[in-house]
């Protein structure tokens, strides 16, 4: 009984035990985790209910701003000060008036005057929901906003509306609160206005390229018709163009250009089809416009228009890189909207100068009634101070008003041997070795022999054998006579010698658009595209001792809305002033003694004046070159064959009369009576190396080698060291009694059975 009695409670006492050790446990779990609740700081700071909290009282924020930018915003009663557009004034360098870009190219038309079908076209190619939508896009103009923030630039994204807003009541500035405005305007504007109206004022104030503003300008500038006039297709065109007009523009459009432009050209009208605008079966029908030539505005006859057009996109890449505009669509708007006035470098005694040379040398002895050829005969030429980079002259064409596209900044050419000093720049400002193991310079030797295959460091072929001029075999020469007389074999050897990655490497530093290239030895022959302007820039380089020289036309721009700061055309030293010298010297030989010395070196005129340079002459004579310097001016002058009647590459063949036009002719010819006339006399190359023709000795051959020719370079007054490249065994007034000491990259095909001339071993 007396146990029974007692069971009840050590039950009780055994849960009371097990509540106060549990209780225990959880107040130290709590304790130990970090305060009097068991909370820790980081919890207790972001719970759920303040995050939720916190993201309302930001998102009323947010509206509560907005809605004040929405009353506080309103539509503009008139357009900005670019819609009131005013002419630019252009300048010489002096600050006399080159002319004024005229009346602004603009007629408003009503959009019932536009055929439906081409309205269509430009909602398909931009905002294919304009229709319905309330005129913005938020996710486009919020990424716009944040790109904009962080400096990343402009993305696409914008309605019609909103377009239509940054062209006719904004401006192009890239900034946080022109896209707000734009997108308060534009949600108004779509509340107050039709989508008629905002659609005839979007097509009404747009750029279409070629100067012209609005669809009836555009209609008239592409198609030689009214609006009312065009067609689905030119319709669909003139909307693609919008995107980018200067690159899609018919006429200049490089290859791939015109590929983007009918691809565009395509996605609208598959747009139509989509949206049921247009019937399939018609659209599958419908063939690419293209456009006519262009006519060049009133005042832009002769050089006039290539030079604006120079200076206008100069100015327009400028005002993308500074952030003044988006892209390059927004800065040539900002530009062709007036009230610049742009000082050009042109220094108005050179550029009549080179025009002049051009018509004497070139124009007047092309005769198209004569030799067809003669019709597809295109020049361009730039000329440029190496000490400021001041573009001084620049020849665009005959005639800005019957050849549109400027042939002194067009780079769907080859440059062809004109590349060959980047090559050797190459070697020596990376103190490249032949295979031999021989430091490459003016007297290395290597093979000349025609359609040599050239190996790689292995040995092994690299599956390309360039065929040196009129298959002429040179054997071993040196670099230097190489360099005279165009060896292509050698300089296809020299570049798997360097490496193409460096070579175009190089190349880049001097100022050549080597984007995209493949590093390949056919790049040896000047494959890649290139304009005189840029070929300009890279002797000037050279010229300016290895310190890049980027030329340009632009001296100074005032406009009273947009502020803009021209960098400095002179840049960083890019290649050793050594390896600059060097080729400078080198180049001294191929006007003294090689390809050029015909036409330059004979001319009665150069009157002692120094001077380096290098022909060109690219494959199927399609293009001929001469770019050459004296130590105050470079210029650059190419030959281009276009066909007259569908701007294709041909041949220039029998052009002026002459079997085939290479660097030597004509360019050589124009650059001489151009340079001849305005250089000055008194200066000589100030040379840091001791290689090349320019610092090399007369030298003395063998009565019994008999060259036809020898080196016309007087000696200098110092004795040259010897070169590092090669160590001669005599002294130069001797007659040599054995061959060079240096071993060519590549056995040669045949011994020579008599001495050789280090310059001239072959006696050419």
């Amino acid at each position: 009984m007396e146990s029974s009695g007692t069971e009840p409670t050590v039950i009780g006492g055994r849960a009371e035990a097990r509540r106060a050790a549990q209780g225990k446990g959880r107040g130290k779990s709590k304790a130990g985790k970090g305060g009097k609740d068991g909370r820790s700081f980081i919890r207790r700071l972001f719970t759920w209910k303040k995050i939720v909290g916190t993201f309302f009282v930001l998102c009323l924020l947010g509206m509560g701003a907005f809605v004040a930018l929405y009353m506080m915003i309103s539509v503009p009663e008139v357009g900005n000060g670019d819609a009131t557009l005013q002419s630019n004034v252009y300048k010489y360098s002096d600050g006399k008036l080159l002319t004024r870009d005229g009346h602004l190219n603009r007629e408003i038309v009503d959009l019932a005057k536009v055929p439906k079908p081409v309205q269509h076209t430009f909602v398909a190619a931009e905002n294919k929901t304009f229709y319905k939508d309330n005129g913005v896009d938020l996710r486009g103009t919020a990424r716009g906003i944040l790109n904009t923030l962080s400096g990343k630039g402009a993305q696409g994204g914008s309605t019609i509306t909103q377009q239509y807003v940054k062209n006719y009541y904004l401006t192009q500035n890239q900034t946080v609160t022109r896209k707000l405005k734009e997108l308060v305007i534009s949600l108004k504007l779509d509340r107050t206005k039709t989508k008629d109206y905002i659609l005839a004022g979007y097509i009404n104030t747009s750029y279409y390229g070629r100067g012209a503003y609005g669809i009836q300008a555009a209609a008239q500038a592409y198609y030689r018709v009214d609006a009312e006039k065009l067609t689905v297709q030119q319709g669909a065109y003139l909307a693609a163009l919008l995107q980018a007009p200067n690159q899609y523009d018919w006429a200049i459009a490089s290859d791939t250009g015109k590929k983007m432009v009918q691809a565009r050209w395509n996605y609208v009208l598959d747009n139509m089809v989509e949206e049921n605008w247009l019937d399939k079966t018609k659209r599958e029908g419908l063939k690419f416009p293209i456009p006519k030539p262009p006519k060049a505005a009133p005042g832009m006859g002769g050089q006039t228009g290539y030079l604006v057009d120079a200076a206008n996109n100069q100015l327009a890449r400028r005002l993308v890189t500074q952030g003044t505009a988006d892209n390059y669509n927004d800065a040539m708007t900002m530009v062709k909207a007036g009230g610049w006035t742009i000082t050009l470098n042109i220094d108005k005694k050179k550029q009549v100068a080179l025009e002049k040379a051009a018509q004497s040398q070139l124009n007047s002895k092309l005769d198209e009634k004569k030799r067809s050829v003669d019709a597809d005969v295109q020049a361009g030429a730039v000329s440029v101070n190496p000490k400021t980079g001041a573009v001084v002259a620049m020849y665009g064409g005959k005639d800005y008003y019957k050849h549109y596209r400027n042939n002194a900044t067009r780079t769907d050419y080859q440059p062809a041997s004109t590349f060959k000093p980047v090559i050797l720049a190459a070697a020596l400002d990376e103190a490249a070795q032949t295979q031999s193991g021989k430091a490459i310079g003016a007297n290395t030797i290597y093979d000349g022999t025609s359609k040599r295959q050239v190996v790689d460091s292995n040995g092994n072929k690299v599956g390309f054998a360039p065929e040196n001029e009129d298959d002429h075999s040179y054997g071993p020469i040196t670099v230097q006579t190489a360099m005279n007389q165009s060896v292509n074999s050698v300089f296809a050897q020299m570049g798997v010698d360097v490496g193409m990655r460096k070579v175009l490497k190089v190349a880049s530093q001097l100022g050549m658009d080597t984007a995209g290239l493949d590093p390949v030895s056919a790049q040896t022959l000047g494959t890649m595209g290139a304009s005189p302007l840029q070929m300009a820039g890279v002797y000037a380089t050279l010229d300016n001792h290895g310190k890049q020289v980027t030329p340009t036309i632009l001296k100074s721009v005032e406009n009273s809305r947009h502020s803009v700061t021209l960098p400095n055309p002179i840049g960083d030293q890019v290649i050793s002033p050594e390896a600059a010298d060097t080729v400078t010297s080198v180049l001294t030989g191929v006007v003294d003694d090689g390809t050029a010395k015909t036409s330059v070196e004979a001319n009665p005129n150069r009157d002692g004046r120094k001077v380096a340079g290098k022909t060109g002459t690219s494959d199927e004579n399609r293009s001929a070159w001469f770019t050459g310097y004296t130590p105050d001016l470079v210029t650059s002058v190419g030959l281009f064959g276009e066909s007259h009647k569908n701007f294709a590459q041909v041949s220039m063949y029998h052009a002026g009369g002459l079997p085939r036009v290479n660097g030597g002719t004509f360019p050589a010819q124009i650059w001489a009576a151009y340079t001849f006339g305005v250089a000055k006399t008194d200066l000589k190359f100030e040379l840091n190396t001791t290689q090349g023709a320019a610092v090399q000795p007369t030298w003395t051959p063998s009565p019994t080698l008999s060259p036809s020719r020898t080196p016309s370079q007087s000696p200098t007054t110092q004795k040259p060291t010897k070169s590092p490249t090669q160590t001669p065994t005599q002294t130069p007034t001797q007659t040599p009694t054995q061959p060079p000491t240096q071993t060519p990259t590549q056995p040669p095909t045949t011994t020579p059975t008599t001495p050789t001339d280090p310059l001239n071993p072959n006696g050419q």
